[in-house]
């Protein structure tokens, strides 16, 4: 708040300069604050903020209290779609970001008189998920109270404590956003401890997403490229799913994960520094018998708040790590818990390097359409120096509730995280190439 004060000068100096000052001045501090305030509401990402309103479009204000930083900053909360800037590319030519058990939500209802018992993922809903630029979702689908349900659970078994919602539920927010959406493609990879006969297979049918399915037929068996998300967006084939289980690719038409797709250790093992091991379902990530890469990136147990200090330097070294474990090839997807939480870029910098690829540029917001592999844009990388940390200092959004509109959506209990952004999905310096957006060289 501040205030102008207009002094009222003696009858006979009303003309002179010095009563005139005054007024002047207080012009002057108007338009400072005026001009200082709307420089505020467009900062960018790292750029200091003291609420929602401060940042431009796609960030949200917050801070990393995981690493120290107290001081709020514009951060990321959406993904840039690398299609929308190289299209036409195969689907395996891509990176997609994929949410690490997108049904378990912070605050999600449990069941009537049932005190839920289990870990949390993520902080918002799919809808926002995918609003958001999520393109992978990761299901545990069990048989539970003659139905099939979304489930954190254990021993391949539901129970009420453990319990979310009928899957039904979750995949028809999946068939609003592809009817909604006709150009987007969804991966969602199931772990599967469905056993009713023809169960999966009728679900998606109930969820109107039969007509999106991408065949078995059509996917690459020995490693070949996938088809053109220009060609899968043609033909409506819009929608790829994998489940854990082999025998129902013949039974019921959907994909074995592991004849398609090669795969880190999930967990723990997934972010050890310095290390990526295949996971012992999956065939080792260097072979060449499939040409799909799922990047698992979460620690065995979620941990809301630290989600923001995993999100920061550890997550490019891995993706560099992973990259070379895979014969430098970079993963096609990359899964998260709390994927929007950072110290800033987070996974959606990340995303944005990998993706630099499609065009051998250290990002995909390098990338010129239509130019020739390796012509980069110079796009100036964010600056962090703003982020201080003053002993003793306090975020003014600390022990907040937390405000959000549009596609953020966090939950209640995400205390120093605002937003009342509206998000568009859409389109460092100039690149030099693929290991060096990897953090390699």
């Amino acid at each position: 708040m501040f205030s102008i004060v207009i002094w009222r000068c003696p009858r006979v100096s009303r003309s002179t300069v010095g009563c005139a000052e005054p007024l002047l001045q207080s012009a002057s501090l108007y338009l400072y604050l005026l001009l200082s305030s709307l420089l505020i509401a467009h900062a960018q990402v790292f750029q200091s903020c003291n609420e929602a309103t401060n940042c431009g479009p796609g960030l949200y204000c917050g801070n990393c209290l995981a690493l120290g930083k107290t001081q709020p900053i514009c951060t990321r909360g959406q993904a840039i779609l690398p299609n929308s800037i190289i299209n036409g590319l195969p689907f395996n030519k891509y990176t997609w970001l994929v949410t690490h058990n997108s049904f378990s939500i912070v605050d999600a209802p449990s069941l009537p008189g049932v005190q839920r018992l289990t870990f949390y993922n993520q902080e918002d809903t799919v809808t926002n998920q995918l609003r958001n630029g999520v393109r992978g979702l990761m299901l545990d689908m069990y048989d539970f109270e003659g139905d099939i349900w979304l489930c954190h659970s254990f021993r391949g078994q539901c129970y009420n404590f453990t319990a979310f919602q009928p899957a039904i539920n979750t995949l028809r927010e999946v068939e609003a956003f592809l009817r909604e959406n006709p150009t987007e493609i969804v991966t969602i990879i199931i772990e599967d401890y469905v056993h009713t006969p023809k169960g999966l297979i009728n679900l998606f049918t109930n969820a109107g997403l039969d007509k999106y399915w991408f065949p078995v037929s059509k996917m690459p068996k020995k490693g070949e490229d996938w088809p053109t998300v220009t060609e899968m967006v043609q033909e409506n084939n819009r929608l790829v799913v994998f489940t854990s289980i082999a025998s129902k690719e013949a039974e019921e038409g959907i994909a074995y994960q592991w004849k398609y797709l090669l795969e880190n250790e999930a967990g723990d093992p997934g972010v050890k520094p310095g290390s990526c091991p295949s996971r012992k379902e999956s065939k080792p990530l260097n072979s060449k018998s499939a040409s799909l890469i799922l990047m698992n990136y979460f620690p065995t147990y979620p941990v809301e708040t630290e989600a923001c200090k995993e999100h920061s330097t550890p997550l490019a070294q891995m993706v560099g790590t992973c990259y070379k474990a895979a014969g430098n090839v970079v993963p096609n997807f990359l899964a998260v818990n709390f994927y929007m939480r950072s110290d800033g870029g987070g996974v959606f910098d990340a995303v944005d390097r990998m993706n630099g690829q499609t065009c051998g540029c250290s990002t995909v917001t390098a990338c010129q359409a239509g130019a020739p592999f390796g012509s980069c844009k110079n796009v100036t990388l964010p600056n962090v120096s703003p982020v201080t940390n003053t002993a003793g200092s306090t975020s003014p959004l600390s022990n907040t509730g937390g405000s959000f509109t549009g596609s953020v959506q966090f939950s209640k209990s995400a205390s120093t995280i605002q937003s009342s952004n509206s998000f568009d999905l859409g389109a460092a310096s100039s690149g030099n190439g693929v290991c060096q957006a990897l953090g390699i060289i």
